[in-house]
């Protein structure tokens, strides 16, 4: 059977965790979260076949706490590293199949926002991987991004949430055209509503067996989360799904309504989602083309600038995410 890795992409609040979570219940998948492997060290130390690189990058990934979650082993990952073909895909796998390994699993999974982007690299590094894509309703997302960060100052950010959207939903489109067998979309609103018939279709593109435990999230890791604190916490699916289901919507204005369909109306029914009808008074007309327009655009701009920029140099983990030098030695 089929035992390739699993990575599990789309846009924050687009059900990413629920899935992750639902395969972390099945008893062959060890699922991961944002160890940002690919984001943050990929390339980034040169040529991993000098030892001199290798122990560079080596030592940085010992020292970022989401990855010293998965508890390495420095001289297992040494040994076995320059046993294969020195590479960085090699590398970020030992971490995963070892973490697996000491769950007790077959198969190993990773979690991380807007993964589908290097989907062209993963594939080529791993023959046998598949990569399951989360997209959401972009209104519902915007709204529950509100939510979750209330923000001071809302001028332009719809922008830079279409921006995003677009970006992920149409890398989505291109991966799957590319890669028909490995790359599934999948609707967070399917996951919500038909959670036994969506988990059995995810199932049967990962060639596995589907098992009731997924609907439970019987035995899942939250991993990175702030329940890691309580590891014995059960977990349940209304509860983890109730944030997504949550009815949002009131929250956007009419007028950043009209910028997203705006820009986004043909991607939006591509995918199946509905433009609603708007009508703006004369005052919101002359605010959305005057005010409201520009700054929109400026910022999908700047997202989408800041985005490529930070994809093509690398992004450096964050200081408080790394954990002291004498600390990490002792791992």
């Amino acid at each position: 059977m089929d035992r390739g890795p699993i990575f599990v992409g789309g846009l924050d609040h687009s059900g990413k965790t629920l899935m992750r979570l639902s395969l972390s219940s099945h008893p062959n998948i060890a699922m991961t979260r944002r160890t940002y492997m690919w984001r943050r060290f990929y390339n980034r130390y040169g040529d991993l076949s000098r030892p001199a690189n290798f122990e560079r990058c080596l030592a940085a990934m010992l020292r970022y706490r989401h990855i010293r979650f998965l508890q390495p082993d420095p001289e297992r990952l040494r040994r076995e590293f320059w046993q294969s073909e020195p590479t960085y895909a090699r590398l970020f796998a030992l971490f995963q199949e070892h973490y697996a390994e000491r769950l007790g699993k077959l198969r190993w999974g990773e979690q991380l926002g807007l993964v589908e982007r290097y989907a062209d690299l993963i594939f080529a590094a791993y023959p046998t991987a598949k990569m399951v894509h989360l997209i959401r309703d972009p209104r519902d997302r915007y709204t529950a991004s509100l939510v979750s960060s209330r923000p001071r100052i809302r001028l332009g950010k719809v922008g830079e949430a279409t921006a995003g959207w677009l970006y992920s939903a149409r890398l989505a489109k291109r991966n799957r055209q590319r890669y028909p067998e490995r790359y599934l979309i999948l609707h967070c609103e399917a996951l919500i509503s038909r959670r036994e018939e969506t988990l059995r279709r995810v199932c049967a593109f990962l060639n596995e067996d589907f098992v009731p435990a997924m609907l439970i999230l019987e035995g899942a890791i939250r991993f990175g989360e702030a329940g890691d604190k309580k590891p014995n916490e059960k977990l349940d699916w209304d509860s983890v799904a109730a944030a997504l289901s949550q009815r949002t919507r009131q929250l956007m204005s009419k007028r950043e309504m009209a910028f997203m369909q705006a820009f986004a109306g043909r991607d939006m029914e591509a995918y199946g989602y509905e433009l609603e009808p708007i009508r703006l008074s004369l005052g919101d007309r002359l605010w959305f083309y005057f005010g409201d327009w520009p700054a929109n655009i400026a910022r999908m701009v700047g997202w989408r600038t800041w985005d490529i920029l930070q994809h093509r140099i690398g992004r450096a983990p964050s200081p408080h995410t790394i954990v002291a030098e004498d600390r990490a030695s002792q791992t």
